[in-house]
């Protein structure tokens, strides 16, 4: 099977490519590498010394008329969209350049991907944007939705335009609204960073986290779950359309058999220890001092003294 990734680079998208290689598909991905690395795609690249033709990255942004001649020229057989402006501050500072990313990026991508036959289009949104930061899913039916950001409104607003080429064109996207999502390589730095502040106080041996209560009101998915939630929407019968709302603590609305295994303490757990394997000048014996410090589960849901 042949996949194409957009985003490939960034820590979500790098680890799809990760899953999808190892899953026997062909991979071509497709990253502007304004936010994500290259450095993430190594093991990547290496699979790709071993098996030549397997993995390929172009630089290209979504935006860019050359798109259609790549996925025409790829002919893949499931796109998954994860290019995204992400950041809500800068939606703030320059809204434009928040909806060419988001929006007209998206509608370049349906545009080649209905010209060149691909049906099935597996969208990442995210749940925040759609329904409110810590919001609960609206009743069912009801199609209500409440970006408070001009980025929800712009990521929503690239999920009607998938909606709408799947009425016009016979497109299948699944969009999948995704929880806060965390894990290796997340820049710790970017947007949504509050488990890599959690991490990086962990391992600097802090005895107070700060932010907790947004953790806690936040449905955080690690994303190695977040991923295989792409891949069974990619696998997913084309008569499969929508949206599907994934997170730790919320079950998905549609068929896609997914369900999270790792959780909140755990995940942490994984994340204090990449980034000490990251950022240690002597990861083995960092790790150990580390590991003392990652606190039990119970201490965790109640968010008291998390570091000693």
């Amino acid at each position: 099977m042949r996949s194409l990734v957009t985003g490939a680079a960034g820590f979500i998208g790098s680890t799809l490519v990760d899953r999808l290689l190892a899953d026997g598909h062909q991979v071509i991905g497709v990253d502007n590498f304004t936010a994500g690395s290259v450095a993430n795609l190594k093991d990547a690249m290496r699979w790709n010394e071993r098996r030549p033709g397997q993995f390929r990255l172009i630089c290209l942004d979504v935006q860019a008329p050359e798109l259609a001649g790549v996925i025409a020229g790829a002919n893949p057989d499931i796109i998954f969209h994860l290019a995204a402006q992400m950041d809500p501050q800068v939606s703030v500072m320059d809204p434009q350049f928040d909806a060419r990313s988001n929006v007209l990026g998206t509608i370049n991508l349906c545009e080649a991907s209905r010209r060149s036959g691909v049906r099935r289009i597996v969208y990442a949104g995210c749940r925040d944007a759609r329904y409110g930061i810590g919001a609960g899913r609206p009743p069912e039916g009801s199609g209500r939705t409440n970006p408070v950001s001009l980025h929800g409104v712009a990521k929503i607003a690239a999920e009607m335009y998938l909606c709408a080429y799947a009425e016009m064109y016979d497109l299948a996207p699944l969009c999948l609204a995704l929880g806060s999502v965390y894990g290796p390589r997340q820049n710790h730095r970017g947007p949504g960073n509050a488990i890599a502040d959690l991490a990086s106080a962990m391992i600097a041996g802090g005895s107070q986290i700060r932010g907790w209560d947004n953790i806690r009101a936040s449905d955080y998915v690690y994303v190695d779950d977040a991923v295989d939630a792409l891949v069974r929407a990619g696998h997913a019968p084309v008569q499969i359309t929508g949206t599907c709302d994934i997170g730790t603590g919320t079950p998905t609305r549609c068929p896609l058999e997914w369900t999270p295994l790792v959780d909140l303490p755990d995940g942490i757990a994984r994340t204090v220890r990449w980034l000490t394997d990251l950022t240690a000048t002597d990861p083995a014996s960092e790790r150990e001092e580390v590991s003392r410090r990652i606190i039990s589960a119970e201490r965790i849901s109640h968010g008291v003294d998390l570091v000693g």
